[in-house]
């Protein structure tokens, strides 16, 4: 489908790609990773055609007959139309259908005995034709779907593209490509300006798509769902791993070991040939055997492998600690005019939480951080700090907050904070500030930098509540990872607002989602609320199932049989563990029983062929060994059993381990824990 002849791309003394061979075959589904700068956007902008190549060539079979879909990282200005015009005429059925009408009004101005009207119904026919094979008639049905699906109201189609704000008509250039069907798509930053509603309704609408898919992505949830091979641009160079991102991370550290054991090998082979050519350089016998040895050293290819990459850690400054509640909401509500964002809402944040605020675009996360935070008033209720609550709020705004006559370093000098010299270069260098970057003026920084010094300034101060407002958005994976280990160790308390699935999966303990103008909580991770909030929804389903989903937070307008309903349902789950506790707890003291005799068989079976005279009975010798092979072996899946049924126990005290406790290790097990 795609063939990468050689090609060749510099900018001055910067190397992009150094004679990349490749070829893409058809129905592919790449993730395109490197580190930032790599070039990995340069790459998708040369394959779409705009992009002029020192070398080389990237040929697309049948060109003519492919079509291609591009979705940029920046955003390109749209057409001053409504959202279903604008929409049909990238797709190209305006065009059809204006071609449509015009043949029609001339057929019909056209005697049926004239000559050319035979002409005009075979072009009136290929242009039907051609609108039926883009779906034509069905495509308002799919627009709408796919728009809903991106988050949009049936109120939104009738506006004019220019209306929307810049994520918004990311979004509608998104919809385009999804509803042209191209034979290749080609993704820069999908998921950059989707709630996590929409992203995940975006990768259940690519699973079913059939053409070459080449995304670059810096959501790892997206590109494990999403591809099924990864390439990593890298000095110039693609190398190829035929699995998704979790498999790239895992086979490429496979093959730099692999690599290094092969490297250290090598060096050994070459230094026994070099002690063998001194020894034997001045002896005659020798000199054949000696030239050959020269000459295989010289033949050699030297196998260089990279070392461990350096793990880097940044630490928070030692906070002192808050009173036990670190923020009390009682009542809070918000409305802008007529629009009522949310409204009543009550919860505590006690000292050390990690929570999420989730929900769709425009439900009122942000606006919550900004309540809790301060920055802005609400329209009802309140918001109270704990004892000794020291706050540090981060929105993309922050970034207006920078010193703009000061450089890098100086602005981050100028922060009341315990870090010393070195931290503060270590936290610059993290944060990708780093070499002679940091003297940089604040005042030519782009937007990314300035969001990530703006980031970094807030770390620093001496705070125990940090209120993040996409924290993530211009950090690369590298980064994030590093970022979500400092915030793992930091004994302060945190409410994140954020659209990364897997940097909130292993960070937060409790989940708090906008929706309908209320709050509800979610008792565990981001996963944990993925699986339950349709749970939820369903109403019956969860009452059925006899598990609690997520607990609508108290806003004064539930009724008495609602907060019943809630009673009846925690006692029912109450109950049920109790009974898989039960269950778990007959199980693993036959397991532990079963491993204390199997032990002592095997003590004594031991102990036997300790003694001489054994020796002397080479069958029953046999038969010992035999015996204790068997125990180990029945030992070995007993000391699993015991681990698992060990996970299983631990799991009961946490809701977050449904998932634990739903994958049973024997069938008696699978059968107690079934609701």
């Amino acid at each position: 489908m795609i063939n990468f002849n050689n090609i060749r791309l510099s900018f001055g003394d910067r190397v992009i790609f150094d004679d990349v061979s490749w070829m893409i075959s058809p129905r592919s589904r790449i993730g395109l990773v490197g580190d930032n700068g790599a070039g990995k956007t340069t790459l998708l902008r040369a394959i779409a055609g705009g992009l002029e190549l020192d070398g080389g060539s990237i040929d697309i079979v049948d060109r003519k007959n492919t079509t291609l879909g591009y979705l940029p990282q920046d955003l390109i200005e749209l057409e001053s139309l409504n959202i279903l015009d604008f929409l049909k005429k990238r797709s190209g059925l305006a065009e059809l259908e204006d071609a449509m009408k015009t043949c029609e009004e001339r057929v019909s101005l056209c005697p049926a005995d004239d000559p050319e009207h035979e002409a005009l119904l075979k072009t009136y026919e290929k242009a039907v034709a051609a609108f039926q094979a883009k779906d034509g008639y069905a495509f308002e049905a799919r627009a709408r779907q796919v728009l809903h699906g991106f988050g949009f109201r049936d109120a939104d189609f009738s506006k004019n593209c220019l209306e929307f704000s810049g994520g918004w008509k990311m979004r509608i250039l998104l919809a385009v490509i999804l509803l042209s069907r191209p034979d290749i798509m080609l993704l820069d930053e999908p998921t950059n300006h989707l709630d996590t509603e929409s992203m995940e309704w975006l990768e259940s609408y690519l699973r079913d798509y059939p053409g070459t898919l080449i995304t670059v992505s810096h959501d790892r949830t997206f590109l494990d769902k999403i591809t099924t091979s990864t390439a990593e641009l890298s000095q110039g160079r693609i190398t190829l791993y035929k699995g998704n991102y979790s498999y790239y991370l895992a086979e490429k550290e496979k093959r730099r070991l692999a690599l290094l054991k092969e490297m250290e090998s090598q060096k050994a082979e070459i230094r026994k040939i070099r002690e063998f050519v001194e020894r034997f350089r001045y002896k005659a016998t020798k000199a054949a055997q000696v030239q050959s040895r020269v000459k295989m050293l010289e033949k050699i290819e030297l196998i260089r492998a990279e070392g461990a990459e350096k793990t880097v850690r940044i630490h928070f400054p030692a906070c002192p600690p808050s009173g036990r509640d670190a923020i009390s909401v009682r009542g809070l509500s918000k409305a802008y005019g007529d629009n009522e964002v949310f409204s009543n809402v009550n919860f505590t944040v006690t000292r050390g939480e990690k929570i999420a605020l989730v929900g769709m675009n425009g439900a009122g996360k942000s606006t919550l951080s900004r309540l809790l935070s301060r920055i802005e008033e609400p329209s009802a209720g309140d918001v109270h700090y704990g004892l000794h609550v020291k706050l540090s709020f981060f929105s993309q705004e922050s970034a207006e907050n920078l010193s703009y006559d000061r450089t890098i370093l100086e602005d981050i000098n100028s922060v009341p904070t315990r870090c010393n010299d070195q931290e503060k270069r270590n936290l610059l260098g993290a944060f990708l500030f780093s070499g002679d970057d940091i003297y940089k003026p604040v005042a030519v920084l782009s937007g990314g930098e300035k969001s990530r010094l703006a980031l970094l300034k807030i770390l620093m101060q001496d705070a125990n509540l940090l209120i993040l407002d996409e924290p993530t958005n211009h950090l690369d994976m590298k980064t994030k990872d590093i970022f979500q280990e400092a915030l793992l160790d930091y004994s302060g308390t945190v409410i994140l607002v954020s659209h990364d699935r897997y940097f909130l999966d292993r960070l937060v303990n409790r989940v708090i989602e906008i929706r309908d103008g209320q709050a509800f909580e979610y008792k565990g991770n981001y996963s944990y609320f993925i699986a339950k909030r349709e749970e939820f929804l369903g109403g019956i389903g969860a009452a059925q199932s006899g598990k609690q989903a997520a607990v609508p937070i108290d806003n004064g307008r539930e009724s008495k049989l609602q907060r019943k309903e809630l009673r009846r349902l925690e006692a029912e789950e109450r109950n049920r563990r109790a009974k898989i506790r039960s269950t778990l707890k007959k199980e693993l003291d036959a397991v532990e029983q079963t491993i204390t005799s199997l032990e002592e068989q095997k003590g004594a079976i031991e102990a036997t062929l300790c003694t001489p005279d054994i020796y002397r009975d080479p069958e029953k010798l046999k038969t010992l060994r035999q015996e204790l092979h068997s125990i180990d072996r029945e030992l070995e899946q007993f000391y699993k059993d015991w681990d698992d049924l060990t996970l299983r126990m631990e799991a009961l005290e946490n809701p977050a381990g449904e998932d634990i406790l739903s994958s049973p290790a024997s069938d008696s097990i699978s059968g107690a824990v079934q609701p």
